[in-house]
């Protein structure tokens, strides 16, 4: 049986890296009785896999994972199981079982960022979302992004205009911080930073926004199912 859960990343937890987020479950497993299914072999861990893994410092309120057990289990007590002794911060807000056979990280298709991006002075915020209009102008938006080839890594020009579902600037909030929303394409069939296009748009738009105070949020993911995009749960 495979229960399908999401659960949020957030406050000081976003610092915690994919590994130390595997460790944490690991234990969380333990300690909350749940009858996880465990792999054969001299080293034996738990069956769960978690879809598309966040960037460090990114906060998300919608992470995904699938997890495997040795027996038929509500999705509600594996909820409540799991918060019980999860930390403040990880927090698991649905559970369904799941029917599929693919993987998340073969599914999800496209993520949902909220981005506050800090401009530096007062002009360049009277004129943000003027400039902001110019993107869609852009027939396309080149930048070099890092690939493996091999054990080495090399610099690939890549238009990332295809990559973009949805851009929108939503107004400044109460800090003072521009907030974007973007829905960007993510998985084995491309992927978008959103770190990435906050300084593409710093270089083909001039906004005056200080990059290193860039903060990144995901909302959500999304599958792609006949041409439809759709939440896992």
């Amino acid at each position: 049986m495979i229960i399908r859960v999401r659960f949020t990343k957030t406050g000081y937890l976003k610092f915690l890296s994919h590994l130390d987020l595997v460790r944490l479950f690991t234990r969380s497993f333990s300690r909350s009785g749940i009858p996880v299914k465990f792999t054969e072999g001299f080293n034996p861990h738990p069956k769960f896999s978690i879809g598309n893994p966040l960037s460090l410092g990114i906060e998300s309120t919608a992470e995904y994972m699938e997890i495997e057990f040795e027996e038929d289990i509500r999705p509600e007590k594996v909820m409540v199981s799991l918060n019980t002794v999860l930390p403040e911060g990880i927090k698991v807000t649905e559970a369904v079982v799941s029917e599929g056979t693919a993987s998340l990280t073969s599914l999800i298709r496209w993520s949902h960022y909220e981005i506050r991006l800090w401009v530096k002075n007062e002009a360049d915020r009277t004129t943000l979302a003027d400039k902001l209009k110019g993107w869609d102008d852009l027939d396309s938006v080149l930048i070099d992004k890092k690939k493996k080839r091999g054990k080495n890594k090399i610099s690939v020009r890549v238009d990332i205009k295809p990559l973009i579902g949805n851009l929108q600037f939503k107004d400044f909030d109460q800090d003072g911080f521009a907030v974007l929303c973007a829905l960007l394409k993510t998985g084995e069939e491309g992927n978008l930073k959103p770190s990435d296009l906050a300084e593409a748009l710093e270089t083909h738009l001039s906004l005056g926004i200080d990059l290193e105070m860039t903060q990144i949020k995901r909302l959500d993911a999304f599958v792609e199912k006949d041409g439809k995009i759709e939440k896992p749960i």
